[in-house]
């Protein structure tokens, strides 16, 4: 039976859709510790990668220029470099923590029951933590890119982006090229989010919801590099997570990142709604 009694009558002006407003709920994150230590790291990757091939001797593999080697030619090609490291693992950090330690978090410091009580309505409660943790997982892969570039326009100079197997795109072009790159990792990292959230619901520990979501988007990489799997590998969302690299070239080519886009939204979609439903018929003691 449920700790919280649901009330028949409400008093005079409350509006459930008024409680608990996104810009409550974004300053309550923006000052937590974790928010600002992630948003460092984030700031500080640019910088030492910089330190890194200042000090390093890049070199062709086999004769191969790769996306890498190119890193110095512009400030456009350190920026795609910092997203070429990162898209695998460091961005699934932050989307894990930003969308983990939300509602975990409120049952670990046993405030959850008295945000219900207040009277927060709970669909209105994940909507507004769903909504602010996928606002700051956008915010973490916004800042990457954007310090890079900065980083990268000082130490290498402003210029087209030029691409491994040949030719250059101008920096117009390369700038739109890596919004649309941007965009795509964060639809690409919504699985992630997906998983984080729903199991920020079942738990009331957060490192256990940001752990295990981790983890499993670990396994999911695993399993994507058993080419044993063949065709089944198609469906896991770790098989579509750099086809953004297709937007990266003279002629773009979409489809993958198409079919990539599909499979996200639908594993997301699945996992919201579960976190929605499961949360909905919760016993909530904490």
């Amino acid at each position: 039976m449920s700790t919280l009694v649901e009330r028949t009558e409400t008093a005079s002006g409350y509006r459930a859709g008024r409680t608990l407003p996104l810009r409550v709920e974004l300053v309550r994150q923006l000052k937590r510790r974790r928010t600002l230590v992630m948003g460092a790291i984030l700031a500080a990757l640019p910088f030492v990668l910089l330190i890194a091939f200042a000090i390093g001797n890049p070199s062709e593999r086999n004769g191969q220029v790769t996306l890498m080697d190119t890193a110095t030619a512009s400030g456009a090609n350190f920026a795609a470099v910092n997203l070429f490291v990162s898209a695998g693992f460091l961005l699934v950090i932050p989307v894990a923590l930003f969308c983990g330690d939300t509602v975990a978090s409120e049952a670990g410091w046993s405030s959850l029951r008295y945000l219900l009580a207040a009277p927060v309505p709970r669909a209105r409660l994940l909507w507004s933590k769903l909504v602010v943790g996928l606002g700051l997982s956008l915010a973490a892969m916004i800042l990457l890119p954007v310090v890079a570039l900065a980083v990268g326009t000082a130490g290498y100079g402003w210029g087209p982006l030029q691409i491994p197997t040949g030719g250059a795109l101008d920096t117009g072009t390369a700038t739109q090229r890596l919004l649309v790159v941007v965009a795509y990792i964060f639809v690409s990292q919504l699985v992630t989010a997906g998983l984080a959230f729903w199991l920020s619901t079942k738990t009331d520990a957060p490192l256990g919801a940001v752990g295990g979501a981790v983890g499993l988007t670990i396994v999911g990489n695993v399993l994507d590099a058993v080419t044993a799997l063949g065709h089944w590998r198609d469906f896991l969302p770790a098989h579509w997570q750099f086809a953004w690299a297709d937007a990266v070239q003279p002629h773009p080519e979409w489809s993958g990142m198409i079919q990539g886009t599909a499979i996200s939204i639908t594993y997301a979609l699945v996992l919201f709604a579960l976190a929605f439903r499961g949360f909905a018929r919760k016993d909530v003691v904490s």
